[in-house]
């Protein structure tokens, strides 16, 4: 064992205590009374031995080493990072929502059933859908949800024969996943010139094996899917379906509706697209919305108004069953429905229009260094491409690491996949023009660093606790305890740039 990394990690010492409570408390209590014999722990939980001071010290320092968008700028294109309002943290914490109890009989939370019948009237506002339920934790939750929907509606007419996804060759990687998880098998349909779906192959793929078309419109390139009417008919004709990944949904508020375009079903984001908390896993919250032919097969309970009275119906005979306990992550519909309600109409399709604007700014300023493969007007996001760097041994993963010593987050790299040394950057409508002015100037001076100086973006981020860990590793041994000694001799200590003190948390 490395003694200096054992060292960094090991904060522990015995005889040190975080509290102390009076014995006498305890003298008259039998604790393992209390508890069942099963339950009882066999050893000791070997937890760390540490002061108050030094717990406290330990975990507001790692808070302060975290990027996030309270505290930096988050272009991640796709992902759609944009600031989450206080206002509806404050929400989300009034008594009368975090103080009730999923099991409570249904008179007893009207104000919730009435919170989440309305939110589900908000999303089939804006998307033109029919139907809304509100389980799904995630968009990829959804995914699924809408896959078993498809599924669901083809078995009901008998037409098994239904086994294939059409997914583009530009979508995000859960798609195909999903519909592969869920048994079918996956068809790619290639992008044209243009950078959208190519519709003469399109047509020669779809066919009587054709369960649905799985689209993102604006695409992953950030371009509108400008045929879509021609798209969704060649689908349906072929009788299949057309579903909507929502992830890119923050594009089209108040401007275009899935709905109108021709979907049959929609997942939405609400940790995207309505701001609430998105990263570390969770939790999320991806509504799956469907038009009236796809109604009966939907999640039990739906939430119904009936005489006066907010309802939960479980009475949908061909349901596709619960995908998730109680009825979806409750918080963040909250955190959601007090977006839409505090932007309505006018507001939401602000922030469109906003992240547009932010998009096509940043796009038009970083033109100078580096390559836009579709120049042309984009929607709220946009991909560059890091190939005149390529040529003087500068990647896109060394201008992702390099970025970070200017306070920003690094743009999404290498995806879509169609396009060699990708940076997807999606400024979002949260920030301001000094915010995006700085970035690009933080852009541009790396472009130059690539030209004069390409070892010190190969060696970068110089200001960071951790320069460059083995990728790999970290994915497949995380150092997720105190105890992880072993994980974290195998860390690349030896890249740390000069000057900066090697130091784990």
């Amino acid at each position: 064992m490395n003694q200096n990394v054992s060292l960094i990690f090991e904060k522990s010492r015995p005889g040190k205590r975080g509290f102390s409570i009076p014995e006498k408390h305890f003298s008259d209590l039998d604790v393992k009374a209390l508890v069942e014999p099963n339950l009882l722990r066999k050893q000791s939980a070997e937890l760390p031995s540490v002061s108050e001071p030094e717990i406290v010290r330990h975990f507001v320092t790692l808070s302060q080493k975290n990027f996030s968008v309270d505290t930096n700028f988050y272009p991640l294109g796709s992902c759609t990072m944009k600031y989450n309002p206080k206002l509806n943290e404050d929400v989300a914490r009034f008594e009368g929502f975090a103080q009730l109890h999923p099991y409570q009989p249904e008179e007893t939370i009207q104000g919730a059933l009435n919170l989440m019948f309305d939110l589900e009237g908000a999303l089939k506002e804006i998307t033109g859908m029919d139907r809304f339920t509100l389980q799904p934790a995630a968009g990829a939750h959804g995914e699924l949800a809408g896959m078993m929907l498809v599924k669901a509606y083809h078995d009901s007419r008998k037409d098994f024969k239904r086994t294939q996804v059409i997914v583009p060759d530009s979508s995000h990687g859960t798609n195909p996943a999903s519909a592969a998880l869920f048994g079918f098998s996956v068809v790619t349909v290639k992008s044209d010139e243009r950078g959208r779906v190519n519709l003469a192959e399109l047509k020669k793929l779809v066919g009587p094996e054709t369960a649905c078309l799985m689209l993102t419109n604006p695409n992953t390139l950030g371009l509108f899917e400008d045929e879509i009417q021609q798209i969704q008919k060649a689908v349906h004709d072929a009788g299949g379906l057309l579903y909507y990944d929502g992830a890119n949904m923050n594009a089209l508020l108040g401007l275009a509706r899935p709905g109108d375009m021709g979907f049959d079903i929609v997942h939405l984001n609400l940790h995207k697209t309505f701001s609430t908390p998105h990263g570390g896993g969770g939790p999320g919250a991806g509504p799956v919305g469907v038009k009236e032919r796809l109604v009966p097969f939907l999640p039990a309970p739906l939430v119904d108004k009936k005489d006066g009275k907010y309802v939960l119906n479980y009475d949908i005979p061909q349901s596709i069953g619960r995908l998730r306990s109680f009825y979806g992550n409750f918080g963040m519909l909250i955190r959601a429905y007090t977006f839409i309600r505090r932007h309505g109409r006018e507001g939401l399709n602000q922030t469109s229009r906003d992240a547009i604007l932010n998009a096509n700014y940043v796009k038009k300023k970083v033109e100078k260094h580096f390559v836009v493969p579709h120049a042309e007007f984009c929607m709220h996001e946009f991909v560059a491409q890091a190939v005149k760097q390529n040529d003087l041994g500068v990647h896109a993963t060394d201008i992702a690491k390099r970025l970070l010593d200017f306070g920003f987050h690094a743009p999404t790299i290498y995806f879509p996949l169609i396009v060699p040394e990708a940076m997807m950057i999606e400024p979002t409508e949260s920030e301001s023009k000094e915010t995006l002015d700085k970035f690009v100037d933080a852009m541009n001076v790396i472009a130059d660093e690539a030209v004069d100086f390409p070892d010190r973006l190969r060696q970068a981020p110089f200001t960071l606790i951790i320069s460059r860990p083995d990728d790999v590793l970290a994915a497949r041994q995380p150092v997720l305890t105190f105890k992880d000694y072993q994980a974290a001799e195998h860390l690349h200590l030896q890249n740390q740039p000069v000057g900066v003190p090697v130091h784990v948390e």
